[in-house]
């Protein structure tokens, strides 16, 4: 009876939360620093998503400009941790790109050396090193509740790779059809059924999406307006429980424009209102809340000011900044991820190039 009170509970707020943001109002803030967190341009705090227990996990850069990992929890308290073996030095340090419903977390540490090591965080704190064999640099990204770790690691010919890591440790090297190199996956490119999202370069530097499911099968696809210049093409941002992923193509013109392709292979392209239409400008992809199709991400104004967008499962858009958030070039909103609640984190940039965490409910 407890489980079935707290499903229902859950759908309640998803079909509450959904509402609110289709009737366009604008969310409510709640803006947070870790302990520590520097105060300087490209210092701050940087969550990199939200789970569906409402906690928040990433990474602050301090006053020496070292990397450490946090956990922010449903009631607002912050844990800090640095992996062993973490430099502290800057530049060094720990960065925490997931984690997954049970409470593990994922990610890299840079040693005293400057070489990235992938790293397992258990929900009690232990901790679990790892490289690719082959590796000079790994960057673990997401981990699903299964504990199924996905990343990308860089070989001594500077060629990246995805990867799969299994529980029992077992690494599976992905290599889709054509790639040179791998793009890095994200907080959401590995859902709990095992279907891992990412994009790759070709032969002529030029990006595609690629998805492969819990099977070992690769699909690989090219979304509408996609351009076919060098660093043009399709990338891949995320994939949800039922197997639609979000990702952004950028076009021949150089500008950025989101997509949904649902498991059928089709696909639905928008552009966030108010999204500029010059180089790198534009809409980028976002993470899927439900099969509906709600994202939340980023859109990049004509003078390259970034503001955060939620798109609702009918199409309409609300959009938002953080309060202090900075109105210059590259400063602004950027929402990580949404929960299953509707609840986005993401970090906002101020008018000093500083980061700052932010709950938006």
């Amino acid at each position: 009876m407890k489980r079935i009170s707290i499903l229902l509970l859950i759908l309640f707020t998803c079909v509450f939360s959904v509402q609110w943001m289709q009737a366009g109002k604008k969310p409510k803030f709640t803006t947070f620093n870790a302990p520590h967190a520097g105060k300087g341009a490209g210092q701050g705090t940087l969550p990199q998503g939200v789970v569906i227990n409402g906690a928040i996990t990433g990474y602050y850069v301090d006053a020496g400009n070292v990397n450490h990992g946090f956990i922010r929890d449903a009631h607002g308290t912050i844990t800090t941790f640095d992996a062993p073996g973490a430099g502290t030095g800057a530049g060094q340090g720990t960065v925490v790109w997931g984690m997954n419903s049970e409470g593990a977390t994922t990610g890299y540490y840079i040693d005293a050396s400057g070489a990235s090591h992938g790293f397992l965080r258990g929900r009690h704190g232990a901790f679990t090193a790892f490289d690719p064999t082959g590796a000079v640099a790994t960057y673990a990204a997401d981990i699903n509740p299964a504990g199924w770790i996905a990343g990308n690691y860089v070989d001594a010919s500077s060629v990246a790779h995805n990867f799969l890591r299994a529980p029992d440790g077992t690494i599976t090297i992905l290599e889709p059809p054509g790639a040179i190199s791998t793009g890095t996956s994200t907080f959401y490119g590995l859902n709990p059924e095992g279907m891992f999202a990412s994009f790759y370069l070709d032969a002529s530097d030029v990006w595609h999406g690629h998805l492969r499911d819990r099977h070992g099968d690769i699909t690989t696809y090219e979304a509408p307006e996609a351009g076919t210049g060098a660093y043009q093409g399709t990338y891949t941002c995320s994939v949800n429980p039922a197997d639609y992923a979000t990702g952004a193509s950028l076009d021949a013109s150089n500008v950025w424009h989101a997509y949904i392709r649902a498991p059928d292979g089709s696909f639905t392209t928008y552009d966030a209102p108010g999204a500029g239409t010059g180089s790198y400008q534009g809409t980028y992809c976002g993470a899927i809340l439900n099969p509906a199709g709600a994202t939340a991400a980023t859109y990049f104004d004509s003078s390259g000011v970034a503001h955060g967008y939620l798109r609702a499962p009918d199409g309409s858009f609300t959009t938002f900044d953080a309060p202090g958030a900075g109105t210059g070039s590259g400063q602004g909103t950027y929402p990580d991820g949404i929960d299953p609640a509707g609840a986005i984190a993401g970090y906002y940039i101020d008018a000093s190039g500083a980061a700052h965490g932010f709950l938006a409910e």
